[in-house]
């Protein structure tokens, strides 16, 4: 068996070709932006997981971080044939030298093909955020609850908190001035249906008009009950935008197609972490995950012929998008959409990155 290393542990094997031809050669478009991607120096790490943090929840045995050399090597082994670019950030966790991450997000996308998003701490002032904004190849922000305090029992310690707690609003100010991007994890356990995620995603739309906001993941409804309890709640906001990063479940994104559209869903990976080997099962509101790998999160194996035929995450996730794609009939340009164009029709609208500092005002229409 022929194989090229991708990251961390991970391969790119025979059955992934063999995947790659049988179930997403033939659709997937030729243009590619994945809109949610973490590429960080794993210099820029000042505190490496321990035992207890590595148990605490599965993302911290897989996360490693990757380099955006790293990452354009394994986009090219991953899509054969396409043209790919990103919007990429750092690891948005309290461990990182994030001033020193966003420095090289910024160095990296002033002069490629890519565009970043700068980390940032809630504490951070106006002022700061504006100047980030200055920074050629920055093109907004990606926030994050574990960003606001320190933490010695995992990532989760302030998964209750408001979006308002990590995203406050002396920084939404400026962020909605200079319509900048905004990739948005919900917070709470129970995922984007809690009612205070819907009511404070709808005031930060009213308030804030101008950001483009991007909500990853589905909102973090990676189960069909999830999704069903959340998206249609959101449907008529036609200026509210979803990411599909990390969900590998064919009926979020069928739901997601038929109660969104696709001119409102960009796509993404949220690799490294999906270049992980297995498959994603559901059960009501849950999702297991099984790997190859004897992480510690996976003590309940498969059959070794099961395994064996394991693809990568993200290839399930496409599989998955395609199922979907086809069961509603969306068509090219929808895909088009869906893989390329709501991003570039985002990043078209960020008064952003001039690194000038000058009055973005004069730029709105």
């Amino acid at each position: 068996m022929q194989s090229s290393h991708l990251h961390h542990v991970w391969d790119y094997r025979d059955v992934d070709r063999a995947f790659w031809q049988e179930h997403i050669a033939s659709w997937l478009p030729r243009r590619i932006v994945d809109a949610h991607v973490h590429a960080t120096d794993p210099a820029r790490r000042l505190v490496k997981p321990d035992e207890t943090m590595r148990r605490s929840y599965w993302v911290c045995e897989v996360s490693e971080p990757q380099t955006v050399v790293d990452l354009h090597r394994c986009q090219q082994i991953v899509y054969p044939g396409r043209e790919v670019s990103a919007v990429i950030f750092g690891h948005p966790m309290p461990e990182y030298d994030l001033d020193g991450m966003n420095a090289d997000t910024a160095a990296e996308c002033a002069s490629g093909p890519d565009h970043g998003l700068a980390v940032v701490r809630p504490s951070w002032s106006a002022e700061k955020i504006g100047a980030l904004l200055d920074s050629p190849g920055i093109i907004g922000v990606k926030p994050y609850y574990a960003l606001i305090g320190p933490s010695g029992i995992g990532r989760d310690t302030y998964i209750e908190a408001s979006i308002f707690d990590f995203l406050p609003h002396h920084q939404l100010e400026v962020l909605n001035d200079r319509r900048a991007w905004v990739t948005l994890h919900v917070p709470r356990a129970e995922r984007l249906p809690h009612p205070d995620n819907l009511r404070e995603v709808r005031e930060l739309r009213s308030r804030y008009p101008d950001v483009s906001l991007v909500v990853a993941h589905f909102g973090r409804c990676y189960t069909e009950p999830h999704a069903r309890a959340a998206l249609p709640a959101l449907s008529a906001d036609l200026g509210l935008y979803f990411d599909n990063s990390a969900v590998l479940n064919p009926a979020v994104h069928r739901l997601a197609f038929e109660v969104l559209g696709p001119e409102r869903i960009l796509y993404g990976t949220d690799n490294p972490v999906f270049y992980m080997r297995g498959r994603r099962q559901w059960r009501g509101t849950r999702y297991i995950n099984r790997t190859s790998h004897p992480f510690f999160f996976n003590k309940v194996r498969e059959p070794r012929e099961i395994e064996a035929a394991y693809t990568l995450y993200m290839y399930e996730a496409l599989r998955a998008i395609g199922e979907a794609a086809r069961d509603v009939g969306l068509s090219g340009t929808d895909l088009g959409a869906v893989f390329h164009g709501n991003a570039e029709r985002l990043l078209a609208r960020a008064d952003v990155g001039t690194g000038s500092g000058s009055d973005s005002t004069q730029h709105r229409s």
